[in-house]
């Protein structure tokens, strides 16, 4: 037996051992970045150029920068329910949780044609309400999932499209705590069997649909970039206004079951595995959906109907005591011409008259 077999032998061991249901993939060595640290994003643009330019992602959604642009069609999807009998293949890739997706999906209602490839999540830590990429008037989610796709009309894979301007095409879902959801357990109730870095399993297909929101109309629409490196400016990004929610204990799933290391490396749970906001710069975002009003506004709105709607009565009492004192007036003004009065004679008339 030679050394390098020597050596690697004990790790599939190692894994059974652990009672791990998936196995270590080809090649899932060492990163060589990571979102803290020495390899952090801080100092991606060094070894990454293009993590340095102006047109990177995410950005924060704010009042102010939007165009409403009503040619934005409602995004179209074909192929997103799956059958039961496809084969997804769920991975930790080291830097967060990944499914692929077959190519059998597309985005139709874009000016190219964009072909599934995967999806992927990101989020924070259990002690704060941190974890999306994007964030909207400053404020995060607590998660975000990311559906890639590749312009398949141009490009014969991701591999070629994705340095190109045209080349890829994601589908950011915001998400918040609230209820139970049943698609996304079809996710998260496996993380436990893909706990450490590259190790996968393969599972059923399902909808896809499902991890969306009902609301397909309503989205921001910008250009961007990759949010991991190479950071390669070349992503069409849409990001849906309304968030999917997912419960309490799900996100806890997210938080706490995996591991940016290996096996049998020390342990480094994948918390705060976001990418902070980029400043937009130049760049337009687009609306499909009229603006809404903010928080401020709504309060705004609310304080001037308040007064409005003081004025308008004082206005209606003032014009009732007006007529009030009117109606009094003219009433006093009938009685006084029923009266007959005659006036008091004076001492000329009287001398006129003897």
């Amino acid at each position: 037996m030679s050394p390098a077999r020597s050596r690697s032998s004990p790790l599939p061991l190692l894994l059974l051992l652990l009672g791990l249901g998936g196995r270590v993939l080809a090649g899932s060595g060492a990163s060589d970045w990571s979102y803290t640290g020495a390899n952090g994003e801080d100092h991606w643009s060094s070894r990454y150029p293009y993590c340095g330019n102006l047109q990177q992602s995410p950005i924060d959604f704010h009042t102010g920068i939007f165009h409403y642009n009503p040619a934005l069609e409602p995004i179209q999807l074909l192929g997103y329910n799956l059958s039961a009998t496809e084969t997804l293949t769920l991975t930790n890739d080291g830097h967060a949780v990944k499914m692929t997706l077959p190519p059998t999906m597309h985005i139709s209602s874009m000016p190219h044609r964009y072909t599934a490839v995967q999806l992927h999540l990101h989020w924070g830590n259990e002690s704060e309400a941190l974890g999306s990429e994007h964030t909207v008037g400053g404020q995060h989610y607590p998660s975000e999932l990311h559906i890639v796709h590749y312009n398949s009309e141009k490009y014969k894979d991701i591999s070629t499209a994705q340095d190109k301007v045209d080349g890829l095409a994601v589908l950011g879902i915001l998400i918040e705590t609230g209820s139970f959801n049943a698609a996304y357990e079809q996710i998260f109730g496996h993380l436990k069997e893909i706990q450490y870095k590259g190790v996968e399993i393969h599972l059923p297909g399902f909808n896809i649909n499902d991890l969306l929101p009902h609301r397909l109309d309503e989205y921001f629409r910008y250009n961007g970039s990759l949010t991991t490196p190479p950071c390669y400016s070349s992503v069409l990004w849409t990001v849906f206004r309304s968030p999917v929610q997912i419960s309490n204990e799900q996100l806890l799933e997210l938080e706490k079951d995996l591991y940016f290391s290996q096996a049998d490396e020390n342990r480094r749970e994948m918390v705060n595995n976001y990418r902070h906001v980029q400043q937009l710069g130049e760049r337009e975002v687009f609306i499909s959906f009229r603006e809404a009003l903010n928080a401020g506004h709504k309060l705004t709105l609310g304080v001037i109907l308040t007064v409005a709607l003081g004025c308008v009565l004082a206005v209606m009492v003032a014009l009732a005591l007006s007529c009030f004192f009117l109606r009094k007036r003219a009433d006093k003004t009938t009685e006084n011409r029923g009266v007959i009065y005659k006036p008091t004679a004076s001492k000329e008339d009287g001398l006129s008259q003897a």
